[in-house]
């Protein structure tokens, strides 16, 4: 019965997910999302793209906004603002990054620019933001993560606290130093988890009350194996476990979210096949809104691995191996209906649409468009 409870359970979300699309009027409409970009090749910025439903073809739409390396987006939940973490060091004499928030347009075609403050760190990689408008960065080189908030008309304080990691890791090539890569709002609580690649852990906060300070917790990190490199992360969507992408080890890890917030990892999986020779680094990891597959993004293989996931105790398995059709692929997302998966590849510079099969968790190939080195896909709605 406890089998049967977590399936159901499982299936009810996806199909309550697909009924309120469906009421909306919105599930033969294009489906819109914007592209952050490395602005080293042409590019200027963010651009706004769109899929068919019924095709899965691709069209641009052009330019978004003019901005220096957004090389990760997020939106507000009421989808009227866009961040975008500027992946710089040292613009106008600032030893730090940006973050720049955007107001959303109406044809979500355009952004137009509302504010940019100073990240806290060089490098920011990665921005997040939550229900209640805070917002975090994970400054890569400069080893941190700090926590701002954003106002009703979308302006971003200064950063409000700032949480410095130190250490080395296994690899003195890549772990000199702290590298933190990626930060994440834990559904449903107050805790924060900081992948850093630098130090193989995902450390772990928790926001105060006035949502100013980033606080210690009693259990304060996931060690993961030395040399594996954490970078980013997902949560099921039912049951309570994380699955971390090791970036240099090509691995996933299970963590178990136990009651009494202490943490267990229950296995360490590849994203290789057996037979894989290739040098190949992680980068992106995703999961169906049912919580039955799971799906991470391969450089060097270029591929997608997709994982089944066991609906009771949460391990995964190895299903399939999808060729991304393309270079590097960096970060890739699911589209809102779960029907869609794209792939931004950034050395080959295109986006790659698949069908999903919501039965099988595999990839059907639908269209592949070209656009300046693609590094974050996120769509509107």
């Amino acid at each position: 019965m406890k089998i049967n409870a977590i399936v159901l359970l499982s299936v009810l979300l996806l199909l309550t997910n697909n009924f309120i699309w469906a009421l909306s009027g919105n599930r033969n409409q294009p489906q819109y999302f914007f592209v952050g970009t490395y602005t080293d090749s042409g590019s200027e910025g963010i651009y706004s793209f769109s899929i068919d439903p019924l095709t899965g073809k691709l069209t641009d739409h052009g330019l978004a906004a003019r901005s220096n390396n957004p090389s990760f987006l997020a939106l507000t939940a009421n989808k009227d603002f866009l961040l975008a973490a500027a992946e710089t060091k040292g613009e106008n004499g600032n030893n730090s990054g940006y973050i720049e928030s955007f107001a959303v347009s109406g044809n979500n075609f355009h952004l137009t620019p509302v504010s940019k403050v100073a990240s806290g760190g060089a490098h920011p990689c990665y921005v997040s933001v939550n229900k209640d408008y805070n917002v975090l960065v994970a400054n890569y080189f400069g080893g941190n993560v700090a926590l701002f908030r954003l106002d009703k008309s979308g302006r971003l304080t200064e950063a409000l606290d700032i949480q410095q990691h130190y250490g080395v890791g296994l690899d003195k090539g890549r772990q000199d130093k702290p590298h933190v890569h990626s930060a994440f709002f834990e559904p449903g609580t107050n805790r924060i988890f900081v992948p850093d690649l630098g130090i193989d852990q995902v450390s772990v906060y928790q926001i105060n009350k006035g949502g100013t300070r980033l606080l210690g917790t009693p259990f304060p990190a996931i060690f993961m194996t030395p040399g594996s490199g954490p970078r980013h992360l997902i949560f099921h969507p039912v049951l309570k476990i994380v699955y971390v992408v090791n970036e240099m080890a090509s691995t996933v890890s299970a963590v178990a979210l136990n009651s009494d917030g202490s943490f267990k990892t229950l296995e360490t999986v590849s994203t290789l096949p057996v037979s894989n020779k290739m040098a190949n680094t992680c980068a992106d990891i995703h999961i169906s809104k049912d919580g039955r597959f799971l799906y991470v993004s391969n450089r060097g293989l270029n591929s997608v691995t997709i994982f089944s996931v066991d609906p009771v105790n949460g391990k995964i398995v190895q299903i399939a191996q999808e060729p991304t059709r393309g270079e590097t692929p960096r970060n890739f997302t699911l589209s809102p209906d779960d029907d869609f998966l794209l792939v931004a590849n950034q050395t080959s510079e295109d986006i790659v649409a698949f069908r999903r099969d919501p039965a099988t968790g595999k990839l059907h190939f639908t269209d592949q468009i070209k656009a300046f080195k693609p590094v974050c896909l996120l769509f509107v709605k």
